[in-house]
Parts: C-alpha cells; sequence; structure tokens
C-alpha cells in the first residue's frame, strides 16, 4: 500500500513546517515537516517545497517498513494503513516494530491493535513520561483515519 494525501495533510498538519532547524519536543534537531536531521552536514535551511520532497521519501521509507512488518494475510484497509504510516513517522521505526500493537495487528485483533496504537491509556502520548495534549490530539486523528472505511 501507499500513503494517501489524507495521511500526508495530517502529518503535516501536526509537525508543522519550519524552514530552520529546531528541537522537538523529544529533544532532536528537526527541520522541514517533522524531518530528524541526522546526517552531516545539517541542514540549515529548506523551503517548503525541499521539505514536501524530504517528506514524501521518509513516507516511501517507511510504506516498504509497514509492507515487509504487516503480516500478508492481515487485511489492512487505507485508513488503518495511513494511520500506521502517521504512528511511524512520529514514534519511529523500533518503537513501532516494538509495540504490542503490531503483535496485535499481525495476529488479526484487530480492536486490540486499535486500542494499544490510539488510546490515552496504552497509546504513546507522553513526552519524557509527560502527557501530551498534542500527542492525544494526533493520536485522536490518526484513530480517525484508521475507523475511516472509504
Amino acid at each position: 500500500m501507499q500513503t494517501s494525501q489524507q495521511a500526508v495533510n495530517l502529518i503535516k498538519e501536526y509537525e508543522g513546517f519550519s524552514p530552520v532547524p529546531y528541537k522537538c519536543p523529544a529533544g532532536k534537531s528537526t527541520i522541514g515537516y517533522g524531518h530528524v536531521i541526522e546526517a552531516k552536514p545539517f541542514l540549515t535551511y529548506v523551503t517548503q517545497l525541499d521539505a514536501e520532497i524530504i517528506l514524501r521519501k521518509e513516507l516511501e521509507r517507511i510504506e516498504v517498513y509497514l509492507n515487509s512488518v504487516i503480516k500478508k494475510d492481515v487485511k489492512v484497509t487505507q485508513g488503518m494503513f495511513d494511520a500506521m504510516v502517521s504512528l511511524v513517522f512520529n514514534w519511529g521505526y523500533g518503537n513501532f516494530g516494538n509495540s504490542k500493537g503490531l503483535v496485535m495487528l499481525n495476529n488479526k485483533r484487530y480492536t486490540l491493535a486499535k486500542l494499544e496504537f490510539f488510546s490515552k491509556e496504552k497509546g504513546v502520548v507522553n513526552i519524557k513520561g509527560t502527557f501530551s495534549n498534542g500527542l492525544y490530539k494526533r493520536r485522536r486523528a490518526e484513530l480517525r483515519l484508521w475507523n475511516d472505511k472509504t
């Protein structure tokens, strides 16, 4: 599967845009639409067009990843896939790959997977141990994508 424009818009909305580097709430150097700066030389400025290109490349890598870690016999709707793309973008590959939500999904326990990914009690809604209303709102938006049957 591939990421829909609806998911791209959600990610852009919750990440926001910055043409210059900033520290995200997790303390990582970030630029554009939530792109974590890891390679040297560090990016010091991006246009919105550059940031969109970087985002699309990151989403392509996430698509390949998700298509490899979700078992082939698991039925995933476009909305579910889009929600998971946003989760991986926000959580990182390791956190998603080690999540109980992925285990539940691959065991076709869709409701339990949804609870693990998006509930206030189990979903990732904290930054360094502190509740984040912004992350909680994002999880709610991702849940709406997950539930979208179109």
